[in-house]
């Protein structure tokens, strides 16, 4: 699998690739309004108003020449209508969740009432720089990749912290081994023959819909190509996921993950990280016994896991869960 990366450095590949029509698409230019495809986001949302309304602004003031429709998917809240607008250009259509309860069915219920050729995904807490589009856009015509991701900007607290995805780590054996955090879902850029075909939807199968949007770049990397714009596009607000301390939900998610793919048994190290995140949430729930045999388990797949070493302190209450995650988050990080 091929993956491709564009920054604000030079591109060693060239600056021009044929579009398949007998037009020339280069890196650097979009094709004209009438022309450029439009594309709908999926913002799913659950009793967070505020946070909505900025991360619907930022879409509407995205600097792309095509149409824009956002789909605001409200899952188990009464959804807004004011949120509405019928601009052709910047159109807001306001939805329900008519499948499974959570995020992945309402990404799913988003997806699936609209009907432009790219979609792409933007969670209720975040915000996009106003040339995000443009600029994934660009990227994909050129390579001709299913997917593009860009980097983050992380914002917890009074802390901010740039994390970038890199091309190389956008295959399917880094994935697994590594969990790409900069490669979040609100980056993703999808054409939608993609998503509707070889990658598939959203898994609603998955405990609590978390991690839905690892077990979807697993796939898209599986199905095809992933292209990168190695540059901070989207602003990303840690502290508001609704799966702080739902440890339980997690450990759940994280076995579902492992029989699902098996990539994760094969490889020793990625099933290390698997186990690792276990232990820690285990002694998140105060269960000292299955932390403990997490951590075993964890060290003897891979001595040098540091989510093992980060679990016994916890497990044996030298150190509290909370004051460790603090401490990541405020680097831009997770277990």
């Amino acid at each position: 699998m091929k993956v491709h990366a564009i920054s604000s450095r030079s591109d060693p590949r060239g600056n021009s690739r044929s579009s398949g029509g007998g037009s020339i698409v280069t890196d650097q230019v979009v094709p004209p309004p009438e022309r450029a495809p439009a594309i709908d986001v999926v913002i799913c949302t659950h009793n967070r108003p505020d946070l909505l309304r900025v991360a619907v602004d930022a879409v509407l003031a995205q600097d792309y020449a095509g149409k824009v429709t956002v789909v605001v998917v409200f899952d188990r809240s009464e959804p807004d209508l004011s949120l509405e607008r019928h601009d052709p250009a910047r159109r807001v259509l306001v939805v329900t969740n008519t499948r499974t309860g959570g995020l992945a069915g309402a990404r799913n219920s988003g997806v699936l009432a609209g009907g432009s050729p790219l979609v792409a995904f933007c969670d209720d807490d975040d915000a996009w720089e106003p040339d995000k589009l443009t600029r994934q856009v660009r990227r994909l015509l050129y390579t001709g990749a299913l997917t593009c991701v860009t980097g983050i900007r992380i914002q917890y607290g009074d802390h901010s912290s740039v994390r970038l995805a890199r091309a190389d780590e956008m295959t399917l054996e880094r994935l697994v081994r590594r969990r790409v955090m900069p490669a979040h879902p609100s980056s993703v850029l999808v054409r939608r023959e993609a998503l509707l075909g070889p990658i598939g939807l959203v898994d609603e199968h998955i405990p609590g819909s978390y991690a839905e949007d690892y077990d979807w770049i697993l796939r898209a990397a599986l199905a095809g190509d992933i292209c990168v714009v190695e540059e901070p596009l989207v602003r990303v607000m840690w502290g508001q996921s609704l799966f702080s301390g739902r440890w339980r939900t997690i450990i759940e998610a994280l076995d579902y993950m492992v029989d699902k793919f098996p990539q994760f048994q094969a490889d020793r190290g990625a099933l290390a990280r698997i186990r690792g995140q276990q232990a820690f949430g285990h002694a998140a729930l105060g269960e000292r016994r299955r932390s403990l045999g997490k951590v075993w388990e964890t060290m003897r797949l891979n001595p040098a896991e540091p989510r093992a070493w980060v679990a016994l302190p916890v497990a044996v209450g030298l150190v509290k869960a909370d004051t460790v995650m603090g401490a990541l988050h405020r680097r831009g990080h997770g277990i």
